[in-house]
């Protein structure tokens, strides 16, 4: 406590000796509390990382000098709201690095990971702390709630799996390990964005509007070369290669893994995931994998026929095959021949501001929450837009923020970032989300894939704003990578039903969405989806047998891709959804030996939504769409996967 008071009242006399003060050394005079972001420098990070360090030391320094005998409300509870500073600048950090990113941000960044690695560490080998939490893990649990429970769990379990029980010689190797591999992988991340920028300055059209230039673009070596750098990033012996980079990530957590007892760092991953091990996600992707390429080699040979045609038409030398560069353009022919479905017909109905009124439209159905546009809030870049989410009765829910366009400072994909988490505070005052959803749209009018892009990443968006737990730990989307995109994609289900599109799907002239087009566009859907999910089960099968591997020594990462293709009967014609040196998720973004959950968690969100299917009110059922909320979406992490 007196090492708490002690830095109160270094950060009162910074206050009143400077005239400006570290905005994140003082509460936020902001509606909800929404960070400054205007007021912030790069210069202020550092030094409120630093602090913020300081403060959670003094408070796991209370908790552990507690004379009392530990219980959750001593020990479990101060744990859980310590860190309050570190938790203010993690969250606008970590989202600006990865959607305004500068090089003054950059350096920034490369002292940062240091420093917070080794923090991390601390506390993972803090043998007090673990004692009084093993205490109470171990002890008599029966007066406590079920999320406090998970909670106690959790924290127990994670201290188990950084290795506290370890020699300190090991701990040494394990803290050394752990920030290489911190600051390798934001390496790896650093170079996928610049490798991009390098893609959009060549070819003047940015990495996300890569699949429509694919489809649209006529000139079959134009095509071509779009795809060899596309798919060459990070593999071009520049200073952007990440070749050995993502080797050594490799190895390092194959010797964290065995240091910890696993064979691999796949075994360890999994051990506390749903699936639980790598045998088990092995062998639920080679079913899919025999059942998609089977599909792809029918939509192959649909897209030869049409290709003959143009060899016939003279448009190509005899001879011609389909290759990679091709599948996007010929899918596109077939799909117009069989389904009559053009795309450049259904994107005015699909205007940005359409698609996002359409998910909120829906959300208010299905959740009864509303949203309102803020105008006067702060912003980290001027194209980012702010919404205040409120319950039926009025009452807050949280900020909802939409980050849509495509910039150099971006990193592409798309995600969903919380800027703060919900939980009660030590005064037992609620506190509400900010939650941010970033896109990389090339276009104000969005394809049929963008609009669903908009409303997966809603469906995160839903489960981190309407979480309604205690602690932080297990709020919102706080639960395995193997769960969390179930309700992503559940969110999905919903962007095409004729009754939404009714209301949301409007173009330029408010007219609504033609019946014949809806029927095309629901029809169409289940179009190429052998191509895409062999692409993406493909990649999934990458990820997992680059971390089984044991070492990666004497690998080369062509010849890696190559057998694994061809053991998983990839055809040629088809490649990984991302090729290992730009495989984003599983080298940057905390998704290795995860990359599978996607289709995991579709297996779960397709079987929710038939319960929606069958009823008979249709997915608009609001009694099962209540149910859902309360079980799924309120509950975070405060339960196992498999109970709720």
């Amino acid at each position: 406590m007196k090492k708490i008071l002690a830095l109160a009242a270094i950060v009162l006399a910074m206050t009143a000796c400077n005239k400006r003060v570290n905005p994140f050394l003082t509460e936020w005079d902001t509606p909800y509390g929404i960070p400054p972001y205007e007021e912030i420098l790069a210069s202020d990070y550092i030094p409120a990382i630093q602090a913020g360090i300081e403060q959670q030391n003094a408070e796991i320094d209370a908790i552990t000098a507690n004379p009392d005998a530990p219980t959750f409300e001593n020990t479990i509870v101060p744990l859980e709201l310590s860190g309050r500073i570190l938790a203010k600048v993690s969250g606008v950090f970590y989202n600006v690095t990865e959607t305004d990113r500068t090089d003054e941000l950059s350096a920034v960044e490369e002292e940062a990971i240091p420093l917070m690695s080794e923090h991390s560490d601390n506390i993972s080998f803090n043998k007090a702390l673990y004692n009084r939490v093993a205490a109470i893990y171990n002890g008599d649990q029966s007066g406590l709630t079920r999320e406090q429970q998970m909670v106690l769990k959790k924290h127990f379990e994670s201290f188990e799996r950084e290795g506290i029980g370890l020699p300190e010689e090991q701990q040494a190797r394990l803290r050394e390990i752990n920030a290489d591999i911190a600051a390798k992988t934001q390496k790896i991340g650093n170079n996928i964005l610049a490798e991009s920028n390098d893609f959009k300055e060549k070819f003047g059209f940015s990495v996300s509007a890569y699949p429509d230039k694919m489809t649209t673009t006529e000139d079959r070596e134009l095509r071509r070369q779009y795809n060899e750098a596309y798919t060459s990033r990070g593999h071009r012996g520049n200073e952007y290669d990440n070749r050995e980079l993502l080797l050594e990530v490799l190895d390092l957590r194959a010797e964290k893994a065995r240091i910890l007892g696993y064979p691999n760092a796949a075994t360890y991953i999994l051990s506390n995931k749903m699936a639980h091990d790598p045998q088990t996600v092995d062998q639920f992707l080679s079913g899919i994998m025999q059942a998609a390429v089977a599909k792809a080699k029918v939509e192959l040979a649909d897209m030869q026929a049409v290709m003959d045609q143009d060899v016939k038409a003279g448009k190509l030398p005899a001879g011609s095959k389909i290759e990679p560069w091709d599948w996007w353009y010929y899918a596109e022919k077939v799909r117009k021949a069989k389904y009559d479905l053009d795309e450049s017909l259904t994107k005015p109905y699909f205007q940005v501001d359409s698609v996002v009124n359409g998910i909120f439209t829906n959300a208010h159905i299905l959740y009864g929450v509303n949203f309102e546009r803020l105008e006067d809030v702060p912003v980290y870049n001027p194209e980012v837009r702010t919404y205040k989410v409120t319950a039926e009765d009025g009452s807050l829910i949280g900020i909802f923020t939409t980050d849509y366009k495509p910039r150099s400072s971006k990193r592409g994909g798309a995600w969903m970032n919380n800027v703060r988490d919900q939980y009660f505070d030590a005064d037992g005052k609620e506190v509400r989300p900010i939650i941010v959803n970033v896109c990389n749209f090339s276009d104000d009018y969005l394809s049929i894939d963008e609009v669903e892009t908009a409303f997966h990443e809603f469906g995160h968006a839903l489960h981190g704003l309407l979480t309604q737990c205690h602690y932080p730990s297990v709020s919102g989307t706080s639960v395995t990578r193997d769960f969390v995109e179930m309700f992503s994609q559940f969110n999905e289900n919903w962007a095409f039903q004729p009754e939404m599109l009714a209301k949301y799907a409007k173009n330029a002239q408010g007219e609504t969405i033609p019946d014949e087009l809806v029927r095309k566009i629901l029809n169409a859907r289940k179009f190429n989806q052998g191509f895409m999910t062999t692409e993406l089960c493909a990649a999934s099968i990458l990820d997992m047998r680059w971390h089984e591997l044991s070492s990666t020594k004497g690998v080369d990462i062509d010849a890696f891709e190559k057998k694994i293709a061809d053991e998983i009967g990839l055809i040629p014609e088809i490649t990984y959804r991302y090729r290992s040196t730009y495989f984003n998720h599983i080298f940057s973004s905390g998704y290795s030996a995860g990359y599978y959950g996607y289709l995991w968690a579709e297996v779960l969100d397709k079987d929710a939504f038939s319960i929606f299917e069958a009823s008979p009110d249709g997915p608009y059922d609001l009694e099962l769409a209540r149910k859902f909320k309360q079980t799924f979406l309120e509950k975070g992490g405060s339960e196992g996967p498999m109970v709720l």
